[in-house]
């Protein structure tokens, strides 16, 4: 798994609209990893980060989702939830194993990379995450760099 320090990796993938999304890492982002489209934890957790967007954008920092659901099912995700940044499509597992992210079983645990300057900047792990108030905590770990 990439720690604090790493350099950001290469990764292109299909937004919820089938859009190619090549995030730079060189401005401010975060990229949650979330287990499934529609679970309960899964759904707080995105509505939490849906109401910390304009904070983000305001630290000048864009919020990408990423699980091994597809692009339809993160359609309609993002739909229910009225989710206005994009959920990366890795049904492939491939934007997870470019983090050092495991998914075996078919998705990956919940994680948070906070990167900029083309650097990792920090790390939560699934073991420290708690999907309510995890967005707020992150935004504070933004606002810090």
């Amino acid at each position: 798994m990439l720690d604090t320090g790493d350099a950001a990796p290469e990764v292109e993938a299909q937004n919820q609209d089938g859009e190619t999304v090549t995030p730079a890492f060189s401005a401010p982002m975060v990229v949650y990893f979330y287990p499934r489209d529609g679970t309960p934890g899964c759904q707080l957790e995105a509505r939490q980060f849906q109401d910390e967007l304009p904070e983000f954008q305001d630290l000048g920092a864009t919020v990408y989702g990423v699980s091994t659901d597809d692009v339809d099912s993160h359609r309609e995700f993002a739909d229910e939830e009225a989710l206005a940044f994009d959920l990366l499509a890795d049904p492939d597992g491939e934007v997870a194993a470019a983090f050092g992210l495991d998914t075996e079983g078919g998705y990956v645990n919940r994680i948070t990379f906070v990167l900029a300057d083309g650097t990792v900047q920090a790390v939560v792990d699934a073991d420290d995450v708690n999907p309510d108030g995890h967005a707020a905590a992150v935004r504070e770990r933004v606002a810090d760099l």
